[in-house]
């Protein structure tokens, strides 16, 4: 069977407060990602949030998992896909998309055969894949790289100058609740999201990516008077619970995608946490 899960629990930040470095990177880290010729996705019972992603050797069909007691996967869920990797496409029942290099896609629930191929087996697609309930569909619709939405955010004296790119979000795409986004850092410049913010009305999950051989990315979790971090590679996300910041600062600059939902769709909505207050 080339399609594995795992399931991720709630916690509380009482329990998590006393978590050791083996268990907060076991309940929070996706570390199996990108693995070839297979799909892996980690189903969380945050927002019932579901993150993953395929690379296809052969052709990869999207299966519906257990969790979902569902007769394909998109029966009740929508789905957002950018590929870094190789060139690639995306089929859903019966039209193609074609996605290179942080190129994204949305598709809506009700579509029943989602089939993955890589244009080149020696350099395939690399696609990462976020999921969330749906209550009805809506197209589908690609947004390239060059189409997305483009916030500069940050500057070079504080270390946090990046673009952000919304990419899957309300004004570009219709959705159910999903959002997803990338945001590259410059050059010299290494925090994400900095100063930090928490929005407890939706979870949210960090991909890294674009970080450099021999390099890492520290990601910061938490309560503003409570954090914890969790050292992260390459092509590794991370489960950001409703209840929690969501930070990080790399050894060197550095990408990672933003996916995210719950119970609301407007970006703005955050509590922003005062840099000087953090524990």
């Amino acid at each position: 069977m080339s399609t594995t899960y795992e399931t991720r629990y709630a916690s509380s930040p009482q329990a998590v407060k006393h978590y050791d470095t083996a268990q907060l990177r076991s309940e929070f880290l996706i570390d199996n990602l990108m693995e070839l010729g297979k799909i892996n996705l980690t189903y969380s019972h945050y927002d019932r949030y579901i993150a993953g992603s395929a690379v296809p050797i052969q052709p990869l069909i999207l299966e519906s998992i257990d969790p979902l007691k569902s007769g394909y996967f998109l029966e009740r869920r929508e789905l957002g896909i950018i590929n870094v990797g190789g060139n690639g496409t995306v089929t859903a029942d019966g039209v193609v998309y074609e996605l290179g290099f942080k190129d994204a896609l949305y598709i809506g629930s009700g579509n029943k055969e989602v089939i993955f191929k890589s244009d080149d087996a020696n350099n395939p697609a690399k696609f990462y894949l976020n999921s969330a309930p749906a209550h009805t569909n809506y197209p589908n619709i690609k947004v390239g790289l060059a189409e997305a939405n483009k916030l500069q955010l940050g500057a070079v004296e504080t270390a946090n100058h990046r673009t952000v790119n919304q990419m899957i979000i309300g004004g570009i795409v219709t959705t159910c609740q999903l959002q997803m986004g990338m945001t590259e850092l410059k050059t010299g410049s290494v925090w994400n999201t900095m100063p930090a913010h928490v929005h407890d009305r939706r979870m949210e999950v960090y991909f890294y990516l674009d970080i450099p051989e021999n390099q890492a990315v520290c990601h910061f979790m938490g309560q503003t008077d409570e954090t914890r971090h969790i050292w992260m590679n390459n092509h590794q996300a991370v489960i950001s619970p409703p209840w929690s910041i969501h930070s990080g600062a790399g050894t060197s600059n550095y990408t990672f995608i933003w996916g995210m939902a719950g119970e609301n769709l407007d970006y703005g909505d955050m509590d922003v946490c005062k840099i000087t207050d953090l524990r």
